[in-house]
């Protein structure tokens, strides 16, 4: 198996916070990993050691058998910190960041105008970099990562700011790259994209790696064992019918009209999908998919907003 990125230990402080502690990880070529975290928890300070932009105190980082340095043509990046060449035309920063990166200028401008097409800017190329929205230049700088076709795509918090539309874009443009081969890790609040998209999911805590898995192995060792009804009557009396059963352990109505229930020892899912058809009369019956946001307040005991991103300090 050939590593696109390897850690071992890796530890970073500033001043009195450690913001990185011992860290490890293995990503392999072609992998999909997104970065999971709280606000602060050393999710940005391990992205700019992998990138080279500032060193680790201790352990061991290669970046496609290198470093990033060593490798800069070969990455895209996207920093959390944006940033363009605010008077310059759109056209022109992303001619000049591809010769940067050693794109030959044969094509060069067909390449810009086709990715503009694609992110839905076909009209922008002459227009100067500030004059477009916020979100019109998140897509300009994601496109300055991808135009010379890197082999490692690093993207911190790339959905920040963007409406669902443009977010779905975004998704598209990750799969594509990955068809294509790149390995892709980034850092993100939003747990259903990481869901929908990752193949691995890396999960790091006041600096300290918390989890490190595929995402099928996930649920193995998360097994959240609940199933989720949606009764044809009320669902309290429903909800008291299921503990009468002796199937639930516990059970709770949601404001949606739901009835989640936690599974006794020993029932397993199928027995349980029985159990709770004829503790009542049903309009679905679903075994419960374990979440991300699941896993995180499991793990590390915090809540869901703070997963989210919904306030508390800036990431480190």
């Amino acid at each position: 198996m050939s590593l696109a990125i390897q850690l071992e230990q890796v530890s970073k402080r500033f001043g009195s916070v450690q913001a990185v502690d011992e860290v490890s990880l293995e990503l392999a070529e072609g992998s999909l990993c997104g970065f999971l975290g709280p606000n602060g928890a050393g999710k940005s300070t391990t992205i700019r050691m992998i990138m080279s932009i500032i060193s680790p105190d201790s352990g061991v980082l290669r970046v496609l058998g290198g470093s990033a340095l060593d490798n800069k043509d070969r990455i895209g990046y996207l920093p959390e910190e944006r940033g363009l060449y605010r008077k310059m035309r759109v056209g022109e920063f992303l001619a000049y960041i591809a010769k940067l990166k050693g794109v030959h200028p044969t094509g060069l401008q067909h390449r810009i105008n086709d990715w503009l097409e694609r992110v839905q800017l076909p009209a922008v190329a002459k227009k100067r970099c500030e004059e477009l929205s916020k979100g019109m230049q998140q897509k300009v700088q994601l496109l300055s990562a991808l135009m010379h076709r890197p082999d490692l795509l690093i993207l911190d918090e790339p959905y920040s700011g963007l409406d669902p539309l443009n977010s779905r874009l975004i998704t598209e443009l990750i799969r594509e790259e990955q068809r294509r081969g790149a390995t892709i890790i980034f850092s993100t609040h939003q747990m259903h994209t990481a869901e929908a998209l990752c193949d691995r999911v890396l999960l790091i805590n006041k600096g300290k790696k918390v989890l490190d898995a595929n995402l099928s192995e996930l649920r193995a060792q998360h097994d959240g064992r609940g199933i989720i009804v949606e009764p044809a009557g009320d669902p309290t009396a429903y909800m008291h019918a299921a503990l009468a059963a002796g199937f639930a352990a516990h059970a709770e109505s949601t404001e949606k009209g739901l009835v989640e229930i936690e599974l006794r020892e020993g029932i397993g899912g199928n027995d349980a999908l029985q159990a709770a058809l004829a503790a009542g009369a049903c309009r679905t019956v679903s075994l419960r998919r374990l979440s991300l946001e699941d896993v995180f307040v499991q793990l590390v005991g915090g809540s869901v907003a703070e997963l989210r991103g919904e306030g508390g300090s800036a990431d480190v």
